[in-house]
């Protein structure tokens, strides 16, 4: 299945794992509306909704730079009824917009608590909610979550308990919806990397510049999505999956061409149960 004329409409993707998702995609000609606030470079954050709409469409696609805050449900309604408008409906929609702070119960400001579930678990449900009157018009309608398996090991809440719960919650809304919206034929999934993702993201909150060489690419992400998305929606839904994983099972066996530094330990991404590790070749994984 091509994702050709299919739109999507996708949040956050001025840069990192949701431009690499949306450009993949745009490889097979897909119309992309990009709902993100970023419209000026960032010093740290490179990359703008309209630097991201002209790499786009460079790689085969259209593209619809939408500035949109996903806190807010009128401009979350103004970017859906815009990409209706210019594109005649919506395939796809990809949740990729998450806040993160990965602090203490102490260390963690309430307005930090306010704003990873305002963007992660409330955006998500918002944004969602906003879309499936158009994905029920879609003959391979999709929602996909870039949040985590629902692991309710401690170790994963105790060492920031705000940002987990942010995440758990949009976890849980593949878990709802993916039932709740079955007899619509609605696809709802969930992905998330085995390892650390080279984004400046992460190298600004997790570590700087020395985490790269433990991690892979954004390319691993966009072609795990593509998989997902390019799937019968009958036929896949309410999974949590892992790239590696995926795309293992999918045939691919050459994880040398994702790595940032080939032959480098990985780093383990948060939230990957125990036992997902245990069953995959990929042993070299220390935790952040």
């Amino acid at each position: 299945m091509s994702l050709n004329n299919k739109t999507i409409f996708i949040t956050g993707a001025s840069r990192g794992i949701g431009l690499a998702i949306a450009k993949r995609a745009a490889a097979d000609g897909a119309n992309v509306a990009i709902a993100a606030k970023t419209t000026e470079p960032h010093p740290k954050l490179p990359g703008t909704i309209y630097t991201a709409a002209e790499e786009i469409e460079e790689a085969g696609g259209k593209a619809l730079p939408l500035v949109c805050d996903i806190r807010f449900e009128d401009q979350v309604q103004a970017a859906v009824d815009k990409t209706v408008e210019t594109f005649g409906g919506i395939d796809i929609c990809i949740n990729n917009a998450s806040a993160i702070s990965p602090t203490p119960t102490l260390g963690t400001e309430m307005k930090r608590y306010d704003l990873m579930n305002e963007i992660n678990t409330r955006g998500t449900f918002l944004t969602s909610k906003i879309c499936i009157p158009h994905l029920q018009k879609s003959d391979n309608g999709h929602i996909l979550n870039l949040a985590p398996p629902l692991d309710m090991d401690a170790k994963w809440f105790a060492p920031h308990v705000a940002y987990t719960i942010a995440k758990m919650g949009m976890s849980l809304c593949t878990l709802g919806m993916s039932k709740e919206l079955a007899g619509d034929a609605i696809a709802v999934n969930s992905l998330w990397p085995l390892t650390a993702i080279d984004t400046a993201a992460v190298r600004n909150v997790l570590g700087g510049d020395a985490m790269s060489k433990g991690s892979r690419t954004v390319a691993i992400m966009a072609d795990a999505a593509y998989e997902i998305l390019t799937r019968p929606s009958t036929e896949c839904t309410g999974n949590f999956f892992i790239d590696e994983v995926l795309l293992r099972d999918a045939g691919v066996t050459d994880f040398d061409q994702y790595a940032v530094a080939p032959g480098e330990d990985l780093f383990r991404d948060f939230f990957v149960p125990d036992d997902v590790i245990d069953v995959l070749p990929t042993k070299t994984l220390t935790m952040y």
